[in-house]
């Protein structure tokens, strides 16, 4: 089986969609503690925090797409980075809901607040609000419909990403390393797309 050809995408593409659930699922065995796992004492908390970091890792790996496409040669690859996005949105939705249902108990005031006094959650908020049109464009026939601004709105994404990094950053009170390094990634990242960018100019 050839990759790239429509027997191999046909394979794969299932099998990318139970590999972006399957955070989800282990995420669900910790939250009802199944075989031994669990949230840990803050559990709210961590379930903000796994929801939040898959969002980002999507992310990230939805803007890996291009660069290891050069690297490798391997221009199947972009027939999955949509996917990929999508899964961003929905990790990142899931991470709003429950900061919203579970952590403010749909207290509109309450969340209105946070947005405005705490710099972390407008850094999310925006990143979220920015994703929105991104899910909403994803589809062939959006594509086809906005032709050329359709490519301009989802460079949207670099933003996002960024957006990202930082309020995760911002969120960690003692421990930045971890940030840190997704910072450097999103750097490689961003620094590759550039160089191309350049060299084709």
């Amino acid at each position: 089986m050839k990759p790239g050809s429509k027997s191999f995408y046909r394979l794969t593409k299932p099998l990318l969609f139970l590999a972006g659930l399957a955070p989800l699922g282990y995420i669900a065995l910790c939250a009802f503690n199944i075989a031994g796992l669990t949230l840990g004492a803050n559990p709210i908390e961590e379930l903000l925090h796994q929801l939040g970091l898959w969002g980002l890792k999507f992310l990230l790996l939805t803007l890996a797409v291009t660069p290891v496409r050069r690297w490798t040669g391997w221009r199947w690859l972009v027939r999955y980075r949509r996917m990929l996005g999508l899964f961003a949105f929905f990790y990142v939705l899931l991470h709003f809901l429950t900061y919203a249902v579970l952590d403010q108990g749909l207290d509109a005031a309450a969340i209105l607040e946070d947005i405005a006094k705490r710099p972390y959650i407008t850094l999310g908020m925006t990143g979220l609000l920015l994703l929105v049109p991104l899910a909403a464009t994803s589809t062939r026939g959006m594509m086809r419909r906005l032709g050329g601004r359709w490519q301009k709105l989802h460079r949207l994404v670099y933003a996002i990403a960024v957006l990202g990094v930082w309020h995760f950053y911002w969120q960690v009170k003692l421990d930045t390393l971890q940030p840190l390094v997704y910072a450097a990634i999103l750097a490689v990242l961003l620094s590759t797309r550039m160089y191309y960018r350049r060299r084709g100019r």
